[in-house]
């Protein structure tokens, strides 16, 4: 009779496989092969998109603060300028927070750029 060997150390890791794979559709949840070529790929599409999450939320924060500073007539370049010369550390998460929750501050923001714009 052949030695088995591996056995333990082999279901083990065919379990964390199918395990990942529970939830896909099809034999890609039931057929170890199909599985683990499902679970390789989805971890690189998590991988990719955790990446690409961070710039769409900056594009989101972007858009959000220009259309914000449209009613106070200057444009988000300029905007953005301004806040570096007057030296104000706020990024664009809390100005396009600033903007839709409290917009009171924002607009003393929009008013110190202006200020400092005016002066340079």
């Amino acid at each position: 009779m052949t030695r088995a060997k591996f056995s333990v150390a082999r279901k083990k890791r065919k379990k964390k496989i199918m395990d990942q794979a529970s939830g896909y559709r099809g034999l890609r949840s039931r057929e170890f092969r199909r599985a683990k070529e499902q679970v390789i790929h989805s971890l690189r599409y998590s991988y990719i998109h955790r990446k690409q999450r961070k710039r769409d939320f900056r594009k989101l924060w972007i858009k959000r603060i220009n259309n914000a500073l449209t009613q106070y007539e200057i444009s988000y370049s300029r905007f953005i300028h301004g806040l570096k010369m007057a030296e104000m550390d706020l990024n664009r998460k809390i100005l396009s927070n600033m903007a839709i929750e409290d917009p009171t501050e924002f607009e003393k923001v929009v008013d110190r750029v202006k200020e400092v714009l005016a002066k340079n």
